[in-house]
């Protein structure tokens, strides 16, 4: 990755682009994959692969990008690149992508290379549809597409059903050495031996960030030394995948929460990926074992929540990690493909259903002067008992001036049925006429009929909602008693 190309005589001042390999013959580490890349990539000349898309998927700072735009460089192609930070719409990458699968360049080249980066974080309003329009582009594409990515997993199943993988590793320090050796002696730099060792292992496997800290520490310095290299700040989270393979198959003790603590998840994250991979891991007596040191964990866990006292945290995680290791009643061998916690999963697909009980508890909450919790836990049951009635339920929507997809799950019902619609175009006529609710004493103004505050008749029903004097419809009635009832007595 080292022999800066004919184009670089401008020299960018960020080493990384510097020095980009112009070919595969310069890219540092990764063997096995570029050779497999570069085999996909020249089968395009005697006819289509079986598949049009490969994924190169690894750690960051390990040649990925590099090594596709080294390999269209080599073949002479075009190429069209659609990163993280482009809106990536089914529109977009239709309108970009699509086309350019199935037209050949401007170069005059029979083919031209399609980079898509980032494609394990197509997500979010942006990126709407993306993942289903590159699936369809795929199948019809005749030109050669690649998706880079850092998460193989994190990318949708059927995606990478259409896909060839072609995995990137960590890159060694031993490599990242000469790598390093070699800038030094274009810009011009003597650096110490150990000066180099110290920036490669710091690395921890990342060619770039290794790149970039030569770059810091060789600023104003014609000479490095050891004491020259002082690199601070970066954080080298551990990957929850090998920390879950030393957590289930390697580890001490010791070692395990080390680990543990440089990974970026909390305690109540990582519960969840034990949860879901200790049945996959462990037989069943040692699975029994490990969800019982869990389950205390867990315990800690709900403190923490109740109490806010963050400091039990450690408690927890200790629990958690040295109670799963006590359960392994012996060595476990064989591969273990290990998973994403599938409660994370549910909470993506019900993200729009917990808005709307959000949406309706603030609203239960606001009416009757409670929290929010206790309108979830206690209220909405009891206002789903009474809104059996539809005519209540006419009432109780409009003056809540609820909507369609909180009327829906007052009623417990799907919002296309058609009582949800009856009672919702009902209620939206009503509340037009009496206004939304202004105190917790509205339900006690409804007398089983639902009517305007002027006592006209809605929808045919009779007139009977008590005026806000206690009166109904003029009526000498003085309503009830108010003196002894609590909220609930109606």
């Amino acid at each position: 990755m080292m022999k800066a190309g004919p184009e670089n005589t401008a020299a960018p001042a960020e080493w990384t682009e510097k020095y980009r390999p112009s070919s595969v013959d310069d890219i540092i580490g990764n063997g096995k994959a570029v050779g497999e890349f570069t085999a996909w990539a020249k089968s395009w000349n005697s006819g289509m692969p079986e598949s049009a898309a490969v994924i190169l998927h690894g750690p960051a700072g390990v040649g990925k990008t590099s090594a596709a735009h080294a390999v269209a460089n080599d073949m002479g192609w075009e190429v069209i690149e659609l990163n993280a930070s482009d809106q990536r719409t089914a529109a977009i990458i239709q309108r970009v992508v699509g086309s350019a699968s199935r037209t050949v360049g401007l170069s005059g080249s029979e083919h031209r290379m399609i980079i898509l980066d980032e494609a394990d974080n197509i997500h979010g309003n942006y990126d709407r549809g993306g993942v289903q329009a590159i699936i369809g582009i795929i199948k019809t594409a005749l030109q050669p597409m690649v998706l880079i990515a850092n998460e193989y997993y994190d990318m949708s199943k059927t995606l990478r059903g259409v896909c060839t993988e072609i995995k990137f590793n960590k890159i060694q320090s031993r490599s990242i050495m000469p790598a390093l050796r070699s800038i030094c002696d274009a810009e011009g730099i003597h650096a110490e031996g150990l000066a180099l060792d110290t920036i490669a292992e710091g690395a921890n496997g990342d060619l770039r960030s290794a790149i970039n800290d030569l770059q810091a520490v060789a600023m104003g310095r014609s000479h490095i030394t050891p004491d020259d290299v002082i690199i601070s700040g970066r954080d080298r989270r551990e990957s929850i995948f090998d920390v879950l393979a030393h957590l289930f198959r390697r580890s001490g003790l010791n070692d395990a929460m080390h680990r543990i603590y440089d990974l970026d998840e909390r305690p109540d994250e990582l519960i969840n990926w034990i949860v879901e991979n200790l049945p996959e891991s462990y037989d069943n007596e040692d699975s029994a074992h490990g969800f019982n040191y869990l389950s205390r964990a867990d315990v800690f866990l709900g403190r923490v929540r109740r109490r806010q006292s963050y400091s039990l945290w450690r408690y927890a995680s200790s629990v958690m990690v040295g109670g799963t290791m006590v359960s392994r009643s012996h060595k476990y061998k064989g591969f273990v493909r290990y998973r994403r916690p599938s409660f994370f999963m549910r909470l993506g697909r019900t993200r729009s259903v917990r808005g709307i009980r959000d949406s309706l508890t603030a609203r239960i909450g606001d009416c009757f002067h409670v929290s929010r919790r206790y309108a979830r836990s206690d209220l909405m049951y009891i206002l789903r008992m009474i809104c059996s009635d539809a005519s209540v339920a006419v009432y109780v929507v409009a003056r809540m001036g609820l909507g369609l997809d909180e009327t829906a799950m007052l009623l417990d019902m799907k919002k296309t049925s058609k009582k949800v619609k009856t009672v919702f175009a009902d209620a939206s006529e009503l509340a037009e006429r009496i206004g939304p609710v202004v105190s917790p004493d509205f339900l006690y103004d409804f007398n089983g009929s639902v009517t305007d505050g002027g006592g006209d008749e809605i929808s045919g029903r009779t007139p009977d909602v008590l005026d806000g004097g206690g009166n109904g419809n003029g009526a000498d009635d003085p309503g009830p008693d108010r003196s002894q009832q609590t909220l609930f007595d109606f």
